[in-house]
């Protein structure tokens, strides 16, 4: 849990590096006739940044290449220094800055453990202890641990790196997408261990990976071009982040899912027993935000999403495997000739499970819109069976055509919802079970079977 004490505390922080167009103004910078004249220009990888983060807590840094993520890090852990302003750190950090750093290519992966373990402050005694556990962490291939680092492949060397930094009884674990590089089954070995470590220290994460972000991190840092955008809880700062990103696309992006229309729902044997033993007198959990992170062009303004039944009442209560219908409906500012309305489903990691539009969805051209006016778009579909949770809807309209969609409204997560019942233990979403049996085999059946 975070305590009122702080981990790291930064004020004006900011760092710039010095850009020369020729390799030969670097020498004429130094020379004393070049006293007054700059041959230089400055790039600020990072301007004022001010930020505390408590013991405890467990902070993403977000943003697009080239925003200053990296070089935030570098000076917190001490491996750069600020052009102006100041940044301190309470308690020993294990830096993942990048693969390998600190490693020398001739020494053996057994050596550069001794090597990084002594730099990171470990005694040579608490390295005996548990360098069997950073190697068996590893879990590098038979015989390379005595092998020089130089002939490591990019994912050894990420192993190695990570063991030694997760077994250093660091206060601050500062984490730099090194994982990227990491197969699947190490890459969830790291994840545990982390959740592990966040139960006493702090964790700082850089990530591309938001799913990751909303998994680890409660809250986030969005910086950009060097400067902070947004901080504040993981999930808000995500969504602003990623409306950022969708609104300096192209624009058709989530506009281009088609679309396979079903005759008749799929009825699953145990919906009714779901639904029984769901918790009742639910409240209503469907709640439309339209203050919620968006962009857009301005020519349209949805004012309306919802879920209804087949009687077009609205649904208070979701457990998964409805027919049912998802409106979006608006006012019109500016002329749309080809409208384009879609919507998408995520879970609570950022995840898209689903999505749709109208565009895929119809044979026909829409109308224009104009203004003054208003639309409205219905989705019916069967829900998935998804686990039980919190779930959100992001809308959009767009004008077309769908191959160069300019958005005029699109809300990141424009309403919530909850599953209250499901049978759904494991993955993201579940199968509509025709039917589900088991019947005993007697051996007399079992020896007629066999050929």
């Amino acid at each position: 849990m975070p305590s009122e004490q702080p981990a790291i505390s930064a004020r004006g922080l900011s760092k710039a590096y010095r850009l020369f167009d020729r390799g030969h103004h670097r020498i004429l910078q130094q020379l004393p006739f070049g006293l007054g004249r700059r041959f230089y220009r400055e790039h600020h990888a990072l301007q004022a940044l001010d930020i505390d983060v408590m013991k405890g807590e467990s902070v993403a840094v977000i943003g697009r290449n080239g925003s200053g993520k990296s070089t935030f890090l570098q000076l917190l852990c001490g491996t750069s220094t600020p052009s102006t302003g100041w940044i301190e750190t309470h308690g020993r950090i294990a830096p993942l800055l990048e693969l390998g750093a600190g490693f020398a290519p001739e020494f053996t992966g057994r050596e550069n453990v001794r090597l990084a373990a002594s730099i990171l402050g470990i005694s040579r005694r608490a390295l005996e202890d548990r360098i069997d556990d950073i190697i068996e962490f590893a879990d590098l291939p038979d015989g390379f641990i005595d092998q020089p680092v130089k002939r490591y492949s990019s994912g050894m060397y990420a192993r190695l790196a990570f063991a030694v930094a997760i077994h250093v009884d660091a206060d601050i674990l500062v984490v730099d997408e090194i994982l990227a590089v990491g197969d699947g089954a190490f890459v969830q070995k790291c994840m545990r261990a982390i959740r592990e470590f966040k139960k006493t220290g702090t964790l700082f994460f850089v990530s591309h990976d938001t799913p990751a972000v909303l998994g680890l991190c409660e809250r986030a840092i969005w910086l950009d071009k060097g400067r902070l955008m947004s901080s504040g809880p993981a999930k808000d700062v995500v969504l602003e982040y990623e409306a950022s990103l969708k609104q300096r696309s192209v624009g058709n992006a989530g506009f281009e899912v088609k679309t396979r229309s079903a005759q008749d729902p799929i009825t699953d044997p145990r919906s009714e027993r779901i639904r029984e033993h769901a918790a009742s007198g639910q409240e209503a959990i469907a709640i439309f935000d339209p203050a919620a992170a968006s962009f857009g062009e301005g020519g349209a303004e949805i004012q309306r999403v919802r879920f209804l039944d087949h009687t077009r009442q609205e649904l208070d209560v979701l457990f998964g495997g409805e027919v049912l219908e998802l409106e979006i409906c608006g006012l019109v500012k500016g002329e749309i000739p080809s409208p384009i309305i879609g919507f998408y489903v995520q879970d609570r990691l950022g995840q898209v499970l689903f999505a749709d539009n109208t565009a895929f969805g119809t044979t026909k051209v829409s109308a224009p819109l104009v203004p003054g006016g208003g639309f409205r778009a219905g989705f019916r579909f069967q829900m998935p069976w998804l686990p039980a949770g919190e779930y959100s809807v992001g809308v959009a309209i767009a004008s077309g055509p769908v191959e160069d969609s300019v958005p005029q409204h699109w809300i990141e997560s424009a309403m919530t919802f909850r599953i209250h019942g499901s049978h759904v233990a494991t993955g993201l979403v579940g199968l509509p079970m025709m039917s589900v049996t088991l019947d005993p085999v007697s051996s007399e059946d079992r020896g007629q079977e066999q050929p």
